[in-house]
């Protein structure tokens, strides 16, 4: 990695300060995984929906499904 200085004249510590936040911005973007995030949010996990099998229908519950209004 090169950093070039193009204006000004900067202090070897401002320079460092500089080389300080680029390097840990360049650290934490090598960290995250790209794409989806690893870990899953509670609210979005589906088996907090559907914990319990639910019950299979019978051969008449089809006729069942209406609710007049």
């Amino acid at each position: 990695m090169t950093i070039k200085v193009i204006r000004g004249n900067p202090t070897p510590e401002e320079l460092a300060a500089a080389l300080a936040v680029v390097r840990a911005r360049a650290v934490t973007a090598q960290a995250e995984p790209s794409g989806a995030p690893s870990t899953r949010d509670a609210w979005s996990d589906p088996s907090r929906i559907a914990s319990a099998h639910l019950p299979h229908p019978g051969p008449t519950s089809w006729g069942r499904t209406y609710w007049p209004a």
